[in-house]
Protein backbone atom coordinates (compact mmCIF):
# COMPACT_ATOMS: atom_id res chain seq x y z
CA UNK A 1 0.00 0.00 0.00
CA UNK A 2 1.01 3.53 -1.07
CA UNK A 3 0.43 6.95 -0.39
CA UNK A 4 2.37 10.07 -1.13
CA UNK A 5 1.65 14.17 0.62
CA UNK A 6 2.90 16.79 -1.10
CA UNK A 7 3.39 20.50 -0.37
CA UNK A 8 4.98 23.57 -2.03
CA UNK A 9 6.59 26.71 -0.46
CA UNK A 10 8.41 29.51 -0.91
CA UNK A 11 12.14 30.90 1.04
CA UNK A 12 9.80 32.41 3.45
CA UNK A 13 7.70 28.99 4.24
CA UNK A 14 9.68 26.04 3.17
CA UNK A 15 8.11 23.32 1.92
CA UNK A 16 10.34 21.18 4.42
CA UNK A 17 7.71 22.23 7.19
CA UNK A 18 6.04 19.35 6.04
CA UNK A 19 8.76 17.08 8.13
CA UNK A 20 8.26 19.40 11.07
CA UNK A 21 4.42 18.93 10.40
CA UNK A 22 4.53 14.85 10.16
CA UNK A 23 6.90 14.64 12.79
CA UNK A 24 9.13 13.38 10.35
CA UNK A 25 12.73 14.15 9.59
CA UNK A 26 13.31 14.80 5.70
CA UNK A 27 16.53 13.44 5.86
CA UNK A 28 15.55 9.97 7.14
CA UNK A 29 14.22 6.74 5.99
CA UNK A 30 11.90 5.73 9.40
CA UNK A 31 10.15 2.18 9.69
CA UNK A 32 7.31 1.68 12.01
CA UNK A 33 5.93 -1.78 13.77
CA UNK A 34 2.01 -1.65 13.01
CA UNK A 35 -0.59 -4.28 14.35
CA UNK A 36 -0.76 -5.10 10.14
CA UNK A 37 2.99 -4.59 8.81
CA UNK A 38 5.66 -2.63 8.32
CA UNK A 39 4.90 1.07 7.70
CA UNK A 40 7.73 2.85 6.34
CA UNK A 41 8.07 6.45 6.26
CA UNK A 42 10.33 9.00 3.58
CA UNK A 43 10.89 11.48 1.28
CA UNK A 44 11.35 11.04 -2.52
CA UNK A 45 12.07 14.83 -2.46
CA UNK A 46 12.41 17.83 -0.03
CA UNK A 47 13.26 20.77 -1.19
CA UNK A 48 11.91 24.78 -0.18
CA UNK A 49 9.60 24.64 -3.11
CA UNK A 50 8.35 21.30 -2.99
CA UNK A 51 8.46 18.35 -0.44
CA UNK A 52 6.54 15.14 -0.68
CA UNK A 53 6.07 12.66 2.05
CA UNK A 54 5.78 8.80 1.20
CA UNK A 55 3.86 6.26 3.54
CA UNK A 56 4.44 2.61 2.77
CA UNK A 57 2.43 -0.16 4.27
CA UNK A 58 3.84 -4.08 4.16
CA UNK A 59 1.34 -5.92 4.53
CA UNK A 60 1.61 -9.95 4.99
CA UNK A 61 -1.77 -11.34 4.71
CA UNK A 62 -0.91 -14.65 5.99
CA UNK A 63 0.10 -13.38 9.22
CA UNK A 64 -2.92 -11.59 9.07
CA UNK A 65 -5.96 -14.29 8.76
CA UNK A 66 -3.33 -16.39 11.40
CA UNK A 67 -4.21 -13.62 13.68
CA UNK A 68 -7.62 -13.45 12.80
CA UNK A 69 -10.74 -15.15 13.21
CA UNK A 70 -10.43 -16.54 10.11
CA UNK A 71 -7.75 -19.45 10.26
CA UNK A 72 -7.83 -20.48 7.17
CA UNK A 73 -10.98 -20.72 6.08
CA UNK A 74 -13.34 -18.31 4.15
CA UNK A 75 -16.96 -17.39 4.89
CA UNK A 76 -18.95 -20.46 4.95
CA UNK A 77 -15.50 -22.55 4.78
CA UNK A 78 -15.62 -22.98 1.26
CA UNK A 79 -12.14 -24.03 -0.45
CA UNK A 80 -12.14 -21.08 -2.80
CA UNK A 81 -12.87 -18.21 -0.19
CA UNK A 82 -10.00 -19.92 1.92
CA UNK A 83 -8.04 -19.60 -0.88
CA UNK A 84 -9.20 -15.97 -0.99
CA UNK A 85 -7.98 -15.32 2.21
CA UNK A 86 -4.11 -15.62 1.05
CA UNK A 87 -4.45 -14.88 -2.31
CA UNK A 88 -5.61 -11.07 -2.46
CA UNK A 89 -5.03 -7.32 -3.21
CA UNK A 90 -4.22 -6.70 0.45
CA UNK A 91 -0.60 -5.92 0.19
CA UNK A 92 -1.30 -3.49 -2.67
CA UNK A 93 -4.43 -1.54 -2.63
CA UNK A 94 -5.33 1.21 0.03
CA UNK A 95 -7.70 0.28 2.70
CA UNK A 96 -8.90 0.23 6.33
CA UNK A 97 -5.81 -0.61 7.18
CA UNK A 98 -3.59 2.13 5.61
CA UNK A 99 -6.36 4.15 7.46
CA UNK A 100 -4.87 2.70 10.67
CA UNK A 101 -1.28 3.35 10.02
CA UNK A 102 -2.19 6.76 9.13
CA UNK A 103 -3.10 7.28 12.50
CA UNK A 104 -0.40 5.27 14.16
CA UNK A 105 2.47 6.86 11.93
CA UNK A 106 1.11 10.70 12.38
CA UNK A 107 -1.37 10.31 15.14
CA UNK A 108 0.21 14.21 16.48
CA UNK A 109 -0.64 15.65 12.58
CA UNK A 110 -3.85 13.73 12.63
CA UNK A 111 -4.65 16.21 15.78
CA UNK A 112 -3.29 19.05 14.39
CA UNK A 113 -0.45 19.41 17.00
CA UNK A 114 3.43 20.28 16.16
CA UNK A 115 5.01 22.15 18.99
CA UNK A 116 7.93 22.99 16.68
CA UNK A 117 5.29 25.25 14.31
CA UNK A 118 2.04 25.43 15.27
CA UNK A 119 1.72 28.26 13.58
CA UNK A 120 1.81 26.40 10.15
CA UNK A 121 0.03 23.30 11.45
CA UNK A 122 -3.19 25.83 12.12
CA UNK A 123 -2.37 27.67 8.69
CA UNK A 124 -4.34 26.12 5.73
CA UNK A 125 -1.55 24.28 3.10
CA UNK A 126 -1.10 23.77 -0.89
CA UNK A 127 -1.77 20.23 -0.91
CA UNK A 128 -1.65 17.19 -3.59
CA UNK A 129 -2.69 13.24 -1.87
CA UNK A 130 -1.86 10.34 -4.28
CA UNK A 131 -2.94 7.13 -4.21
CA UNK A 132 -2.06 4.70 -6.97
CA UNK A 133 -4.36 2.02 -6.25
CA UNK A 134 -7.55 2.56 -4.32
CA UNK A 135 -10.80 -0.02 -3.87
CA UNK A 136 -13.31 2.05 -4.51
CA UNK A 137 -16.76 0.32 -4.22
CA UNK A 138 -19.16 2.46 -6.12
CA UNK A 139 -16.80 3.67 -9.09
CA UNK A 140 -15.02 7.17 -9.66
CA UNK A 141 -18.24 8.93 -9.25
CA UNK A 142 -18.70 7.76 -5.42
CA UNK A 143 -14.90 9.32 -4.64
CA UNK A 144 -15.63 12.54 -6.13
CA UNK A 145 -19.15 12.49 -3.81
CA UNK A 146 -17.04 11.90 -0.74
CA UNK A 147 -13.78 14.25 -1.49
CA UNK A 148 -15.28 17.08 -3.53
CA UNK A 149 -17.81 18.60 -0.75
CA UNK A 150 -14.55 18.97 1.20
CA UNK A 151 -12.58 21.27 -0.70
CA UNK A 152 -10.38 18.87 -2.83
CA UNK A 153 -10.18 18.65 -6.19
CA UNK A 154 -10.18 14.73 -7.53
CA UNK A 155 -8.84 13.07 -9.91
CA UNK A 156 -10.18 9.28 -10.17
CA UNK A 157 -8.51 7.31 -13.06
CA UNK A 158 -10.01 3.96 -13.46
CA UNK A 159 -7.73 1.05 -13.41
CA UNK A 160 -8.67 -1.24 -16.48
CA UNK A 161 -8.54 -4.75 -15.73
CA UNK A 162 -6.15 -5.86 -17.74
CA UNK A 163 -4.49 -3.04 -20.51
CA UNK A 164 -4.19 -6.08 -22.90
CA UNK A 165 -7.60 -6.33 -23.47
CA UNK A 166 -9.69 -3.56 -23.11
CA UNK A 167 -12.83 -5.13 -23.53
CA UNK A 168 -12.69 -6.86 -20.15
CA UNK A 169 -13.28 -3.30 -18.97
CA UNK A 170 -11.95 -1.41 -15.31
CA UNK A 171 -11.83 -2.93 -12.42
CA UNK A 172 -12.87 -1.82 -9.33
CA UNK A 173 -9.35 0.37 -8.44
CA UNK A 174 -9.05 3.89 -8.86
CA UNK A 175 -5.54 6.02 -9.17
CA UNK A 176 -6.34 8.64 -6.80
CA UNK A 177 -4.90 12.43 -7.31
CA UNK A 178 -6.44 14.88 -4.56
CA UNK A 179 -5.31 18.85 -4.86
CA UNK A 180 -6.32 21.54 -2.96
CA UNK A 181 -5.01 24.78 -3.09
CA UNK A 182 -3.76 27.02 -0.28
CA UNK A 183 -6.47 28.70 1.97
CA UNK A 184 -8.79 25.24 1.95
CA UNK A 185 -7.69 22.84 4.26
CA UNK A 186 -4.85 22.29 7.09
CA UNK A 187 -2.63 18.67 7.31
CA UNK A 188 -4.23 17.67 9.82
CA UNK A 189 -8.13 18.13 8.23
CA UNK A 190 -6.90 16.50 4.73
CA UNK A 191 -5.16 13.47 6.86
CA UNK A 192 -8.84 13.25 8.88
CA UNK A 193 -10.70 13.19 5.51
CA UNK A 194 -8.08 10.45 4.48
CA UNK A 195 -8.13 8.38 7.66
CA UNK A 196 -12.23 8.01 7.21
CA UNK A 197 -13.03 8.05 4.11
CA UNK A 198 -9.86 5.40 2.74
CA UNK A 199 -11.66 2.69 4.57
CA UNK A 200 -15.77 3.88 3.31
CA UNK A 201 -14.36 3.62 -0.26
CA UNK A 202 -12.54 -0.07 0.40
CA UNK A 203 -16.71 -0.71 2.00
CA UNK A 204 -14.51 -3.49 4.32
CA UNK A 205 -12.73 -3.14 7.67
CA UNK A 206 -9.66 -5.71 8.11
CA UNK A 207 -10.42 -6.12 11.74
CA UNK A 208 -12.54 -6.04 15.04
CA UNK A 209 -15.23 -2.98 15.00
CA UNK A 210 -16.07 -2.21 18.38
CA UNK A 211 -18.43 0.41 19.76
CA UNK A 212 -15.53 2.61 20.61
CA UNK A 213 -15.07 2.84 16.81
CA UNK A 214 -17.90 5.59 16.99
CA UNK A 215 -16.12 7.58 18.68
CA UNK A 216 -13.28 7.39 16.69
CA UNK A 217 -15.18 8.62 13.28
CA UNK A 218 -16.98 11.29 14.95
CA UNK A 219 -13.44 12.79 16.74
CA UNK A 220 -11.51 12.58 13.03
CA UNK A 221 -15.28 13.68 11.09
CA UNK A 222 -15.61 16.85 13.62
CA UNK A 223 -16.13 19.91 12.09
CA UNK A 224 -17.04 17.96 8.75
CA UNK A 225 -19.10 15.05 8.84
CA UNK A 226 -22.27 16.10 10.52
CA UNK A 227 -22.95 18.30 7.27
CA UNK A 228 -21.65 16.50 4.53
CA UNK A 229 -23.97 15.12 2.14
CA UNK A 230 -23.07 11.52 1.75
CA UNK A 231 -22.82 11.40 5.65
CA UNK A 232 -25.22 7.48 5.64
CA UNK A 233 -22.52 6.25 2.92
CA UNK A 234 -20.27 7.35 5.43
CA UNK A 235 -21.26 5.92 8.98
CA UNK A 236 -22.75 2.40 7.56
CA UNK A 237 -19.48 1.99 5.59
CA UNK A 238 -17.16 3.10 8.26
CA UNK A 239 -18.75 0.53 10.93
CA UNK A 240 -19.08 -1.84 8.70
CA UNK A 241 -22.85 -1.95 8.13
CA UNK A 242 -23.28 -2.38 11.90
CA UNK A 243 -26.61 -1.44 12.47
CA UNK A 244 -26.67 -0.59 16.36
CA UNK A 245 -23.04 1.32 15.88
CA UNK A 246 -24.29 3.00 12.46
CA UNK A 247 -28.02 4.44 14.76
CA UNK A 248 -25.98 5.86 17.86
CA UNK A 249 -23.38 7.35 14.84
CA UNK A 250 -26.18 8.96 13.02
CA UNK A 251 -28.40 9.87 16.51
CA UNK A 252 -25.12 12.15 17.89
CA UNK A 253 -24.58 13.49 14.41
CA UNK A 254 -27.93 14.84 14.56
CA UNK A 255 -27.38 16.36 17.76
CA UNK A 256 -24.15 17.40 16.24
CA UNK A 257 -25.49 19.57 13.67
CA UNK A 258 -27.88 20.90 15.78
CA UNK A 259 -24.68 22.40 18.29
CA UNK A 260 -22.32 23.66 15.56
CA UNK A 261 -25.41 25.61 13.82
CA UNK A 262 -24.12 29.26 13.87
CA UNK A 263 -25.75 31.34 16.54
CA UNK A 264 -26.55 33.74 14.32
CA UNK A 265 -28.02 31.74 11.40
CA UNK A 266 -30.52 29.90 14.38
CA UNK A 267 -31.68 33.42 15.79
CA UNK A 268 -31.69 35.36 12.57
CA UNK A 269 -35.64 36.03 12.56
CA UNK A 270 -35.51 36.25 16.20
CA UNK A 271 -33.22 39.40 16.22
CA UNK A 272 -34.73 41.03 13.51
CA UNK A 273 -35.75 44.65 13.91
CA UNK A 274 -37.23 46.88 11.55
CA UNK A 275 -35.17 49.14 9.58
CA UNK A 276 -37.36 51.97 9.75
CA UNK A 277 -37.91 51.54 13.44
CA UNK A 278 -37.02 54.31 15.86
CA UNK A 279 -33.78 53.45 17.04
CA UNK A 280 -34.65 54.67 20.56
CA UNK A 281 -37.64 52.39 20.58
CA UNK A 282 -36.13 49.03 18.84
CA UNK A 283 -38.00 46.09 20.18
CA UNK A 284 -36.13 43.47 22.49
CA UNK A 285 -34.35 40.32 20.39
CA UNK A 286 -36.86 37.46 20.67
CA UNK A 287 -33.48 35.07 21.95
CA UNK A 288 -33.49 38.20 24.55
CA UNK A 289 -37.17 37.85 25.77
CA UNK A 290 -36.82 33.94 25.77
CA UNK A 291 -33.89 33.78 28.05
CA UNK A 292 -35.63 36.37 30.20
CA UNK A 293 -38.92 33.82 30.24
CA UNK A 294 -36.70 30.99 31.20
CA UNK A 295 -34.86 33.06 34.04
CA UNK A 296 -38.17 33.88 35.54
CA UNK A 297 -39.56 30.41 35.37
CA UNK A 298 -36.68 29.09 37.18
CA UNK A 299 -36.76 31.60 40.13
CA UNK A 300 -40.54 30.76 40.08
CA UNK A 301 -39.57 27.30 40.69
CA UNK A 302 -37.25 28.33 43.36
CA UNK A 303 -34.34 26.53 41.19
CA UNK A 304 -30.72 25.92 42.44
CA UNK A 305 -29.34 23.17 40.57
CA UNK A 306 -30.07 23.70 36.90
CA UNK A 307 -29.09 21.47 33.83
CA UNK A 308 -28.71 23.69 30.25
CA UNK A 309 -29.36 20.52 27.70
CA UNK A 310 -28.12 21.27 24.51
CA UNK A 311 -26.19 24.36 26.04
CA UNK A 312 -24.75 25.06 22.45
CA UNK A 313 -22.53 28.07 22.82
CA UNK A 314 -23.31 28.73 26.40
CA UNK A 315 -25.30 32.02 26.60
CA UNK A 316 -28.11 30.74 28.26
CA UNK A 317 -25.27 29.25 31.45
CA UNK A 318 -23.64 32.61 31.29
CA UNK A 319 -26.90 34.56 32.00
CA UNK A 320 -27.30 31.62 34.94
CA UNK A 321 -23.72 32.45 36.30
CA UNK A 322 -24.55 35.84 37.01
CA UNK A 323 -27.26 35.33 39.37
CA UNK A 324 -25.57 33.84 42.35
CA UNK A 325 -29.05 31.63 43.92
CA UNK A 326 -27.72 29.15 41.19
CA UNK A 327 -24.94 27.50 43.22
CA UNK A 328 -24.84 24.57 40.25
CA UNK A 329 -24.82 25.09 36.55
CA UNK A 330 -24.58 21.81 34.02
CA UNK A 331 -24.26 23.02 30.31
CA UNK A 332 -24.16 19.33 28.56
CA UNK A 333 -23.56 19.17 24.55
CA UNK A 334 -23.03 16.50 22.18
CA UNK A 335 -20.09 18.75 20.27
CA UNK A 336 -17.14 19.40 21.61
CA UNK A 337 -16.58 22.40 19.47
CA UNK A 338 -19.53 24.46 20.60
CA UNK A 339 -18.36 22.91 24.37
CA UNK A 340 -15.01 24.92 23.41
CA UNK A 341 -16.41 28.12 22.33
CA UNK A 342 -18.94 27.71 25.76
CA UNK A 343 -15.59 27.50 28.05
CA UNK A 344 -13.87 30.80 25.64
CA UNK A 345 -16.88 32.57 26.17
CA UNK A 346 -17.57 31.85 29.80
CA UNK A 347 -13.39 32.57 30.36
CA UNK A 348 -13.15 29.44 32.45
CA UNK A 349 -9.83 29.15 32.32
CA UNK A 350 -9.57 32.58 33.81
CA UNK A 351 -12.17 32.09 36.23
CA UNK A 352 -12.27 32.75 40.13
CA UNK A 353 -12.33 29.47 42.31
CA UNK A 354 -15.35 30.13 43.92
CA UNK A 355 -17.20 30.97 40.95
CA UNK A 356 -15.64 27.68 38.82
CA UNK A 357 -17.23 25.54 41.19
CA UNK A 358 -20.63 26.57 40.17
CA UNK A 359 -20.31 25.81 36.82
CA UNK A 360 -19.32 22.85 34.61
CA UNK A 361 -19.60 21.87 30.94
CA UNK A 362 -20.09 17.92 29.51
CA UNK A 363 -20.10 16.16 26.38
CA UNK A 364 -22.86 13.85 26.02
CA UNK A 365 -26.03 12.80 23.82
CA UNK A 366 -29.37 13.47 24.78
CA UNK A 367 -30.02 10.36 22.75
CA UNK A 368 -29.25 8.30 25.68
CA UNK A 369 -29.63 8.28 29.47
CA UNK A 370 -26.82 9.96 31.52
CA UNK A 371 -26.24 8.92 35.33
CA UNK A 372 -24.54 12.60 35.87
CA UNK A 373 -28.18 14.41 35.06
CA UNK A 374 -29.93 13.04 37.87
CA UNK A 375 -30.73 14.73 41.00
CA UNK A 376 -30.74 18.58 39.86
CA UNK A 377 -34.06 20.51 40.22
CA UNK A 378 -34.38 22.23 36.99
CA UNK A 379 -33.80 21.37 33.60
CA UNK A 380 -33.70 23.55 30.46
CA UNK A 381 -34.13 22.44 26.83
CA UNK A 382 -34.23 25.67 25.08
CA UNK A 383 -35.09 25.10 20.71
CA UNK A 384 -33.65 22.23 21.32
CA UNK A 385 -36.49 19.40 20.12
CA UNK A 386 -37.13 21.21 16.66
CA UNK A 387 -33.46 20.31 15.63
CA UNK A 388 -34.50 16.30 16.02
CA UNK A 389 -36.34 14.56 13.95
CA UNK A 390 -39.78 13.28 15.56
CA UNK A 391 -38.77 9.90 15.59
CA UNK A 392 -36.20 10.57 17.96
CA UNK A 393 -38.01 12.34 20.36
CA UNK A 394 -39.27 9.32 22.50
CA UNK A 395 -34.94 8.84 22.96
CA UNK A 396 -34.90 12.69 24.59
CA UNK A 397 -38.30 11.85 26.20
CA UNK A 398 -37.24 9.36 28.40
CA UNK A 399 -33.30 10.60 29.07
CA UNK A 400 -35.04 13.73 30.33
CA UNK A 401 -37.95 12.77 31.98
CA UNK A 402 -37.82 9.03 32.71
CA UNK A 403 -33.90 9.03 33.60
CA UNK A 404 -32.74 12.54 35.15
CA UNK A 405 -35.92 13.61 36.24
CA UNK A 406 -35.43 16.84 37.52
CA UNK A 407 -37.98 18.64 39.25
CA UNK A 408 -38.85 21.08 36.92
CA UNK A 409 -38.12 21.15 32.85
CA UNK A 410 -38.58 24.46 30.64
CA UNK A 411 -39.09 23.47 27.43
CA UNK A 412 -39.17 26.00 24.34
CA UNK A 413 -40.01 25.72 20.70
CA UNK A 414 -41.16 27.83 17.56
CA UNK A 415 -44.69 28.25 16.90
CA UNK A 416 -45.22 28.10 13.53
CA UNK A 417 -48.43 29.41 13.21
CA UNK A 418 -46.08 32.45 14.27
CA UNK A 419 -44.08 32.49 10.82
CA UNK A 420 -46.56 34.22 8.91
CA UNK A 421 -46.21 37.11 10.82
CA UNK A 422 -42.07 37.19 9.41
CA UNK A 423 -42.16 39.40 6.45
CA UNK A 424 -38.84 38.23 5.20
CA UNK A 425 -39.68 33.73 5.43
CA UNK A 426 -40.98 32.85 2.49
CA UNK A 427 -44.56 30.92 3.18
CA UNK A 428 -43.97 27.09 4.00
CA UNK A 429 -40.27 27.33 5.18
CA UNK A 430 -39.20 26.79 8.68
CA UNK A 431 -37.37 29.61 10.54
CA UNK A 432 -33.76 27.56 10.02
CA UNK A 433 -32.78 25.34 7.59
CA UNK A 434 -31.91 22.69 10.57
CA UNK A 435 -35.13 22.34 11.76
CA UNK A 436 -36.71 19.40 11.06
CA UNK A 437 -40.33 20.45 12.11
CA UNK A 438 -42.50 23.47 13.64
CA UNK A 439 -45.47 22.71 15.42
CA UNK A 440 -48.29 24.49 16.27
CA UNK A 441 -49.62 25.27 19.90
CA UNK A 442 -51.80 22.39 19.51
CA UNK A 443 -49.19 19.85 18.40
CA UNK A 444 -46.71 21.08 20.89
CA UNK A 445 -49.24 21.40 23.36
CA UNK A 446 -50.52 17.76 22.69
CA UNK A 447 -46.99 16.56 23.03
CA UNK A 448 -46.34 18.04 26.11
CA UNK A 449 -49.25 16.81 28.02
CA UNK A 450 -48.78 13.23 26.79
CA UNK A 451 -45.37 13.80 28.49
CA UNK A 452 -46.26 14.80 31.81
CA UNK A 453 -48.77 12.45 31.64
CA UNK A 454 -46.63 9.15 31.09
CA UNK A 455 -43.50 10.63 33.53
CA UNK A 456 -45.63 12.28 36.54
CA UNK A 457 -45.62 15.42 35.71
CA UNK A 458 -47.96 18.41 35.26
CA UNK A 459 -47.53 21.35 32.95
CA UNK A 460 -48.14 24.74 32.25
CA UNK A 461 -48.04 26.47 28.79
CA UNK A 462 -46.17 30.50 28.60
CA UNK A 463 -45.99 32.78 25.52
CA UNK A 464 -42.89 33.89 24.92
CA UNK A 465 -42.52 36.93 22.78
CA UNK A 466 -46.01 39.37 21.78
CA UNK A 467 -49.17 37.40 22.13
CA UNK A 468 -50.45 37.69 18.47
CA UNK A 469 -54.53 37.28 19.47
CA UNK A 470 -54.75 35.60 15.89
CA UNK A 471 -51.34 33.51 15.80
CA UNK A 472 -50.16 33.32 18.94
CA UNK A 473 -46.46 34.00 20.51
CA UNK A 474 -43.16 33.58 18.13
CA UNK A 475 -42.31 31.00 21.09
CA UNK A 476 -44.05 28.70 22.93
CA UNK A 477 -42.92 26.87 26.62
CA UNK A 478 -43.81 24.34 28.59
CA UNK A 479 -43.62 24.14 32.05
CA UNK A 480 -43.13 20.44 33.56
CA UNK A 481 -43.26 20.35 37.13
CA UNK A 482 -42.66 16.87 39.00
CA UNK A 483 -45.77 15.48 41.15
CA UNK A 484 -47.24 11.96 41.74
CA UNK A 485 -49.45 9.83 39.56
CA UNK A 486 -53.01 11.17 41.54
CA UNK A 487 -52.00 14.78 41.08
CA UNK A 488 -51.35 14.43 37.62
CA UNK A 489 -54.66 12.67 36.75
CA UNK A 490 -56.59 15.19 39.04
CA UNK A 491 -55.34 17.88 36.81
Amino acid sequence: MFLTISTSGDARNPATDLGFLLHKHPDRTQAFATSHGTAHVFYPEAATERCTAALLLEVDPVALVRRGKGKGKGRGGAPDAALAQYVNDRPYAASSLLAVALSAVFSSALRGVCAARPERAARPLPLRVEVPALPATGGAGLVRALFEPLGWTVTATPVPLDVRFPAWGDSRYVGLVLEVPDGKLTLGEALRHLYVLLPVLDDAKHYWVSPDEVDKLLRAGEGWLADHPEREVITSRYLARRRSLTREARERLELVRLADADDTDVEELDNAVDEESDTEERPVPLALRRREAILAALTAAGASRVLDLGCGQGQLVQALLKDTRYTEIVGLDVSVRALTVAARRLRLDSMGERMAERVKLLQGSLAYTDKRLKGYDAAVLSEVIEHLDVERLPALEYAVFGSARPRTVLVTTPNVEYNVRWETLPAGHVRHGDHRFEWTREEFRAWARTVAERHAYAVEFVPVGDDDPEVGPPTQMAVFTQTDREEVRAA
